[in-house]
């Protein structure tokens, strides 16, 4: 029988998920599809409940439905457990509904892929305290980076963040900008990597260590303002095409069983997205 997944959201129109997907697929000779279904807040459990009702293999779920996916599920994996959010559904060999969060673990694994696995001691400062950063912080904690400071323009959310961890420290966007030279990884997490019309950076870059490691998980635009400014001052940039490609590619591997091919796939939406 053929499978047949899905990413829903709203909007769902700019995904390139479902063309990612069904590359992987036709490289890899499954017979399977992937298709984009524009799913509104109040559907949700209608959708959940007709998708399990039709045999969905599994889908993914983006804004603004992986925390209220949750209640419509059966069981949840660890890790989505503890960010209190998913991206991945799973349906098991006994019809169960799974959810998995594969964000955080596809940015530890584009970030290590581009920089190697040994900066785990370096002091990581996390930029915003929203669903992102949740799951990266936690994520990030799992694969080994224990001095992680949160930075947010509400240090509250930071501060329940860092308590959940039961690690870490929580300060201001003031506070972080004033000790920019003390963090050798920044990952930045707010709407400053978008390339809007009223655009404004979360803070200066003007103390940020020449040869710090400076990530931002937009990916479209590849380059964003913010990586722009880091890599002016010197430091190495990751793009956020990474995290899409291995959180994808991890999904991949939960309903199929094997690793796609992450790196012709980022060549791919890089030549797509204008990037060198």
């Amino acid at each position: 029988m053929k499978k047949w997944f899905m990413v829903m959201g709203d909007p769902i129109e700019h995904s390139k998920s479902p063309a990612m997907h069904n590359a992987w697929f036709e490289e890899l000779s499954i017979d399977a599809t992937y298709i984009p279904v524009h799913v509104s807040s109040e559907n949700l459990e209608s959708a959940v409940a007709g998708l399990k009702t039709l045999g969905a293999s599994g889908w993914n779920i983006t804004i603004p439905h992986k925390t209220a996916i949750i209640p419509y599920l059966d069981e949840l994996d660890e890790l989505a457990q503890k960010m209190g959010a998913v991206n991945t559904v799973v349906r098991t060999k006994e019809g169960r509904l799974k959810g998995y969060n594969t964000d955080g673990v596809g940015f530890v694994r584009s970030l290590e892929e581009a920089v190697g696995k040994s900066h785990k001691d370096k002091p990581v400062l996390l930029i915003g305290a929203g669903g992102a950063a949740r799951g990266i912080a936690f994520a990030m904690q799992h694969q080994g980076y224990m001095n992680l400071t949160i930075a947010n323009r509400t240090v509250a959310n930071a501060q329940a963040i860092v308590d959940e961890m039961g690690i870490g420290n929580a300060i201001s966007l003031a506070e972080a900008e004033e000790t920019l030279a003390d963090f050798g990884i920044l990952v930045q997490m707010t709407s400053a990597g978008l390339a809007t019309g009223n655009f404004s950076m979360p803070f200066s870059l003007e103390r940020l260590t020449k040869g710090a490691i400076v990530a931002d998980i937009v990916y479209n635009p590849l380059m964003t303002p913010f990586l722009k400014a880091a890599e002016e001052k010197g430091a190495t940039v990751v793009t956020g095409l990474g995290m899409f490609v291995h959180q994808g590619a991890i999904a991949f591997e939960h309903w199929i069983g094997e690793y796609p091919n992450t790196n012709s796939m980022i060549a791919q939406l890089k030549a797509q997205l204008g990037g060198n």
